[in-house]
């Protein structure tokens, strides 16, 4: 019992200290310039929603954040579509090589995404794409590409092969039946993977900073760094926008945290 007390204090302290920053963040994002460092509360005692506005309307951030839904909108479904399809072809599917190409999607798992940036620049400029939306999309969908077919292959394994073979005896192809029983029986799975396929699309810097030069190309990453190298930087405008790029992150997981457990428990046992 007082192992099990102790465990849970520690992680209770553990929670405190992750969670301050972000505290710490929201509460400056309601502060004007001068109570960000000088009022230490995590409750303002003035708060003010001027500084929302002011990165809303005078920085351009709504482009930036236009930018970044269609980059992630393009990556996530991109990966879906190609991904499950490759996934049904290695779970279902028999084919020459079947086991040796997996296996190569599943050793890049353990091939760092920063040790290609460099190819993967030269790629761009050679297919006139660097410093195009579409040219940091299309290595986001590959970088996905292993934890993709991991988990759905494992997903789509887990189907019971008789729902197969209902659908093979109802005269269904390999599409129809892979579109009517496979996709809707592994949506929890579908939904992780947009999950994970989002989240660090939507916070990804380095690719973006090294591929787009245009400010009118910027995602968010890109846009709050802007607001950091200013000559003055104010705190509080860089704290709202960190909130605002934060929150749909937040609200995405929370809304989808049940299909994403059950989706990375399914995967597993498949």
């Amino acid at each position: 019992m007082k192992a099990r007390v102790g465990a849970y204090l520690l992680l209770g302290l553990y929670a405190v200290i992750s969670l301050y920053p972000f505290a710490w963040m929201i509460s400056g994002a309601f502060k004007d310039r001068r109570d960000v460092f000088a009022d230490t509360s995590l409750v303002p005692d003035h708060p003010t929603l001027d500084t929302f506005s002011t990165t809303w309307t005078e920085l351009d951030f709504p482009r930036y954040f236009l930018n970044s839904v269609l980059v992630t909108a393009a990556t996530v479904l991109g990966v879906l579509v190609v991904y499950s399809l490759a996934a049904y072809a290695f779970a279902v599917l028999t084919f020459p090589g079947r086991k040796a190409i997996y296996g190569g999607f599943i050793a890049l798992l353990f091939v760092p995404g920063i040790t290609v940036l460099l190819p993967v620049v030269l790629l761009q400029r050679e297919l006139g794409l660097l410093g195009t939306r579409l040219g940091i999309v299309a290595p986001f969908v590959n970088g996905t590409a292993p934890l993709a077919i991991l988990l759905l292959t494992g997903a789509f394994r887990s189907v019971p092969a008789s729902l197969r073979e209902s659908a093979r005896c109802d005269g269904a192809g390999e599409l129809r039946t892979f579109f009517s029983i496979y996709l809707p029986v592994c949506k929890p799975a579908l939904i992780t993977i947009a999950v994970l396929t989002a989240v660090p699309t939507w916070n990804e810097y380095v690719l973006s900073r090294v591929s787009l030069n245009d400010p009118d190309t910027y995602t968010l990453p890109l846009g709050l760094q802007s607001l950091t190298a200013m000559t003055s930087p104010e705190y509080n405008v860089i704290m709202a926008a960190s909130l605002i790029i934060v929150l749909p992150v937040v609200v995405l997981f929370v809304l989808l945290q049940r299909y994403f457990v059950n989706g990375l428990v399914g995967a597993v046992k498949g």
